[in-house]
C-alpha cells in the first residue's frame, strides 16, 4: 500500500512539475508590455504605453527613435507572421514548409518581384528621411530577433532566425501589390471561352463595362488550355499563409454631410482572412509628428492612418494592370522568339529555390520583352505556346517607400496628392479627409492604353506589336475628385466614371455596394459617429431583392409545392438583409448558385465554374444573366434536341434548391437561419494541423453580412450549402474630425499573433457583433487604461 502511495505521490509531484514548467514556458513566451528594455542606437528614453487592446502608444524624443521601438514591439507581436511575407515573394516558403510550398515558390520567384525590388533599392536615396526611419524600424526588428523570445512557430516548424533588410520590405510590398491584381484569374478565362464558343458567349459576361452602371462620380491563334493559368494562380493566393486583398469600402463625408459640419472619415479594406489579423495598429508621438496608423507586417510607414489633422484610407482600384502576351517562338529554336523587328532571343535567368528535408530546385524562367514566361512558373502549361506576363510593378519605378513615407507625413492635401502620384502600382483608391474640410478620392497607379479594339481582358498577340501598349497617361487623366459639389467621396470598387470619354478597363465588383453607399450618402446630410457605424455594418443589398423578383416571376407557381410556396412568401417578403437570423439569404443563395451551376457549368466544366464564380466577372453577371431572356448560356449544350430557356433553368433552379435545404436543414424554414450556414473561423498557418487548431485559429461564429454587402463578409458557392466566410473588412475605422482623440476602430482578432497574449483574440466578438474601441490620442487617457514598457538607451545608468 505505501509503494502505491509512494507511485502516486511521484506521479502526482510529476505532474506538478510539468504544469509549472509548461506555465513557465508560456509566460516566457508572453509578449512583454510592462518593465523596462534597453535598446541600442536608441538616442533618448522612449515609452510605450500598452493600452487594454494592446494598442502601442509610442511617446519618443525623436522619430528615428519611435520607429526603433516600433519596430521592436511590432516584431514581438507579429514576427512569424512578418516571417511569412517576407518569403513569399522571393519563393522562400519551401525552405520552412518543404515541397507543399514548392509551386508557390516556382511562381514567385519567377515572375520577378524580388530583382524589381534590387532594381528600387539600389536607386534609392540613403540620405533621405524615408530611408533612415526605414532603417531604424528594421533595427528595432532586428533587436528583437537577437534579445526577444522566439516564437512558438518558429520552434514547431523549425525556422532559423534571419535579420529583416529593406529588401524584405520590398518585397512584402511587392506581394501586396500581386495579390491585387485581377487579371492572372479572368484573362485566360475569357481566351478560353472565346476560342471555344466563340465572341457571342462574352457579350453576356459584360466584359466592354456595361455591367457597372453606378460609377464613381469623377469632378474630372485558337489555343485551348488558357485557364491552366486562372486556376494555378487563383489556387496559389488561396492556398497562401498569408491571404490576398479583395476589395474594400470608404467614403467621405464632407462639412456639408454632417451633423457637426466636420468631416467623418470610414474605411474598410477587404482582405482574406487570416490569424495574425492583417494590421497592426500603433500610435506614435514625438515632438514634430504623431500618427495613429495600420502596419502591414514588417514595413514602416502605415497605409491606413491618421492625426489631429487628416486620415486617409484605401481600397482597390481594380483596374487592369497585367497583360497576358502569346509569343510565337523561332521553328526549331525554343530560345528566340517573334518581335516585330525580327527574331529575339529570352532573357533567361536561374533561380535556386531551396527546399526542406529535399535537394534545391533548379529554376530557369524566360522572359520576353513583355515580362516572364508563364510556362517555365505553372505545371500543366503547354510548353509549345509561351505565354508572357507584363505587369506594371515590375515594368515601372517602383518608388513605394517614398509613397508610404509621404501618405504619412503630408503637410496638407497637395502634399498629399504628390505622394499618390507616386503610385505605378497597384491600382489603389486613395481616400483623403482632413480637419480643414477637405475630402478627396484619386485612383492612383500608372494606367496606359492600347490601340482602340484591343480587349485586354483576353491574352494579346506578343508577336506582331499590333496589341501593345502605345500610350501611358499622365496622373492628370486618372479618375478623381475633390471637394465635390455633392459634398461626399466614396469607393466600393467599382467603375469609375469616364475621363475624357474613356473608360478605364478593369476588373471592377457589382454595383451593390457602391449603389448601397451612394444611396444612403443621398439620403442624409446630419451623419454623426454612430449614424455612420451602422452604415459601415449594413447587411443590406438592394439588388438582391431586386434579382428576387426576376427569380420568381420565371417559375409556374401554380406547381409547387407547399413548402415551395412558404420559401417564395419568405423571399417576397424580405428587405434585402443578411442578419445572422434571417431565413431568406439562406434560400436565396442556394438559389443563386444553382441558377449560375446549371446556367454556366455545362460550357465550362465544373473547374472553370468554381473559378468563375469568385472572380468580379461571375459575381458581375448574377443581376444581369436573369434579366436577359435571350442569353445563349441558357442552353444546356448537354442536352442533344432540347433548347434550354430562362424559365426551364430558373425552376429547375428553384426545385433543386428547396430539396436541398430540406436535406441539409430540415423541413421546417424557419430553422433555415442565415448563421446556420454562414460562419467565420480565422485561420492560422498551423491550425490546418487539427491537433493544433484549437491552439491557433479563433472561432468559429456564425456570421452576418454577405457577398456584396457593405458589411462584405465573403464567401465561395459550394454544393455543401455552407458558406465559409473568406474574408472582410480587414478593419472598420471611423475618424470624426469633430471629436478626433475619439475615433473607432476595430480588428477582427485582435492586436497580437501571439497565441498566449491576451491581445489574441479578445476584439473577435466584438468585431462579429459589429462594435467598437477608441483610437486613442490623449495621453492622459491612454496613462491611466495602459500598461508601460520603457525603452532606454543600451550602456544607459541605472
Amino acid at each position: 500500500m505505501k509503494i502505491i502511495k509512494k507511485i502516486l505521490l511521484i506521479i502526482l509531484v510529476l505532474i506538478v512539475v510539468v504544469a509549472i514548467s509548461l506555465f513557465a514556458y508560456i509566460f516566457h513566451l508572453k509578449p512583454k508590455y510592462e518593465g523596462e528594455v534597453q535598446l541600442k542606437n536608441l538616442q533618448k528614453e522612449t515609452t510605450v504605453y500598452f493600452d487594454e487592446y494592446g494598442i502601442p502608444h509610442i511617446y519618443a524624443d525623436s522619430e528615428k527613435d519611435a520607429m526603433t521601438a516600433l519596430g521592436y514591439v511590432h516584431a514581438q507581436e507579429r514576427l512569424w507572421q512578418m516571417e511569412l511575407l517576407r518569403r513569399i515573394a522571393p519563393g522562400r516558403l519551401s525552405e520552412i514548409f518543404g515541397s507543399v510550398a514548392l509551386k508557390n515558390d516556382k511562381f514567385f520567384a519567377g515572375i520577378g518581384i524580388e530583382d524589381a525590388s534590387a532594381k528600387a533599392i539600389a536607386k534609392l536615396d540613403k540620405n533621405s528621411p524615408s530611408y533612415q526611419l526605414t532603417m531604424a524600424y528594421l533595427d528595432g526588428i532586428n533587436q528583437y530577433l537577437d534579445e526577444g523570445v522566439t516564437p512558438i512557430e518558429f520552434t514547431l516548424v523549425g525556422v532559423k532566425k534571419e535579420r529583416f533588410t529593406i529588401k524584405d520590405v520590398y518585397n512584402i510590398f511587392g506581394y501586396m501589390s500581386f495579390s491585387f491584381a485581377m487579371a492572372q484569374k479572368t484573362d485566360p478565362l475569357l481566351t478560353d471561352i472565346k476560342n471555344k464558343y466563340g465572341a457571342e458567349y462574352l457579350k453576356d459576361l459584360g466584359i466592354e463595362g456595361e455591367f457597372n452602371t453606378t460609377q464613381i462620380k469623377s469632378s474630372k491563334e485558337n489555343i485551348d488550355g488558357y485557364t491552366v493559368i486562372s486556376k494555378s494562380v487563383a489556387s496559389l493566393l488561396d492556398k497562401s499563409p498569408i491571404p490576398p486583398f479583395i476589395g474594400s469600402n470608404s467614403w467621405v463625408a464632407g462639412p456639408a454631410k454632417t451633423k457637426s459640419g466636420k468631416v467623418i472619415f470610414a474605411n474598410d479594406p477587404h482582405i482574406g482572412f487570416s490569424q495574425p489579423a492583417t494590421w497592426y495598429e500603433a500610435h506614435l508621438v514625438t515632438p514634430e509628428h504623431e500618427l495613429y496608423g495600420c502596419y502591414l507586417a514588417g514595413t514602416p510607414f502605415p497605409l491606413l492612418a491618421h492625426n489631429r489633422d487628416y486620415a486617409y484610407g484605401l481600397t482597390m482600384f481594380m483596374n487592369d494592370d497585367i497583360d497576358f502576351y502569346q509569343e510565337k517562338n523561332k521553328a526549331g529554336n525554343s530560345n528566340q522568339y517573334q518581335t516585330l523587328k525580327g527574331f529575339a532571343s529570352y532573357e533567361i535567368r536561374k533561380k535556386i529555390i531551396k527546399v526542406k528535408d529535399s535537394s534545391d530546385v533548379i529554376l530557369k524562367v524566360k522572359s520576353s520583352r513583355h515580362g516572364p514566361v508563364m510556362n517555365d512558373l505553372l505545371e500543366r502549361l503547354d510548353k509549345k505556346n509561351p505565354i508572357a506576363m507584363s505587369w506594371t510593378y515590375t515594368r515601372e519605378p517602383i518608388q513605394i517607400l517614398d509613397v508610404a513615407y509621404g501618405l504619412s507625413h503630408a503637410g496638407n492635401k497637395n502634399d498629399f496628392k504628390e505622394a499618390v502620384k507616386l503610385i505605378a502600382a497597384p491600382g489603389l483608391n486613395v481616400m483623403y479627409g482632413d480637419a480643414k474640410g477637405n475630402v478627396a478620392w484619386w485612383a492612383s497607379g500608372k494606367l496606359y492604353k492600347h490601340n482602340e479594339g484591343v480587349n485586354s481582358h483576353l491574352i494579346l498577340d506578343g508577336s506582331t506589336g499590333k496589341d501593345d501598349i502605345v500610350e501611358y497617361l499622365d496622373f492628370s487623366k486618372n479618375p478623381s475628385s475633390e471637394n465635390p459639389k455633392w459634398g461626399y467621396v466614396y469607393s466600393a470598387n467599382n467603375q469609375p466614371e469616364a475621363v475624357d470619354g474613356y473608360l478605364y478597363p478593369g476588373y471592377y465588383l457589382p454595383e451593390d455596394r457602391a449603389k448601397r453607399i451612394s444611396e444612403l450618402m443621398n439620403a442624409k446630410s446630419d451623419w454623426d459617429k454612430e449614424s455612420m457605424s451602422k452604415m459601415i455594418n449594413d447587411n443590406t443589398s438592394d439588388v438582391a431583392v431586386d434579382v428576387v423578383k426576376h427569380l420568381i416571376v420565371n417559375i409556374d407557381l401554380s406547381s409547387v409545392s407547399k413548402e415551395e410556396k412558404e420559401a417564395i412568401k419568405v423571399l417576397k417578403s424580405w428587405k434585402g438583409t443578411t442578419n445572422t437570423e434571417d431565413i431568406a439569404p439562406t434560400i436565396y443563395n442556394k438559389w443563386i448558385y444553382l441558377y449560375l451551376k446549371n446556367t454556366f457549368e455545362d460550357e465550362m466544366g465544373e473547374d472553370n465554374f468554381n473559378l468563375f464564380t469568385g472572380i468580379s466577372l461571375g459575381k458581375q453577371v448574377i443581376a444581369r444573366q436573369i434579366k436577359n431572356e435571350n442569353s445563349v448560356w441558357w442552353d444546356n449544350i448537354k442536352t442533344k434536341n432540347v433548347k434550354e430557356t430562362r424559365k426551364d433553368i430558373v425552376s429547375k433552379s428553384f426545385n433543386q434548391t428547396i430539396a436541398s435545404l430540406q436535406k441539409q436543414l430540415g423541413n421546417t424554414i424557419s430553422d433555415w437561419k442565415w448563421g446556420e450556414v454562414h460562419t467565420v473561423e480565422h485561420e492560422h498557418p498551423l491550425g490546418k494541423v487539427a491537433a493544433l487548431r484549437g491552439l491557433f485559429n479563433v472561432g468559429p461564429f456564425a456570421s452576418p453580412g454577405s457577398n456584396e454587402v457593405i458589411n462584405n463578409l465573403f464567401f465561395g458557392y459550394n454544393n455543401e450549402g455552407r458558406y465559409y466566410v473568406k474574408g472582410g473588412p480587414s478593419t472598420r475605422r471611423i475618424i470624426d474630425f469633430s471629436d478626433i482623440e475619439n475615433s473607432w476602430s476595430i480588428i477582427p482578432t485582435g492586436q497580437s499573433g501571439n497565441p498566449f497574449s491576451k491581445h489574441y483574440d479578445d476584439q473577435a466578438e466584438m468585431y462579429n457583433a459589429g462594435k467598437f474601441r477608441k483610437m486613442k490620442l490623449n495621453k492622459e487617457e491612454i496613462i491611466k487604461s495602459s500598461t508601460k514598457l520603457v525603452f532606454k538607451p543600451k550602456n544607459y545608468s541605472l
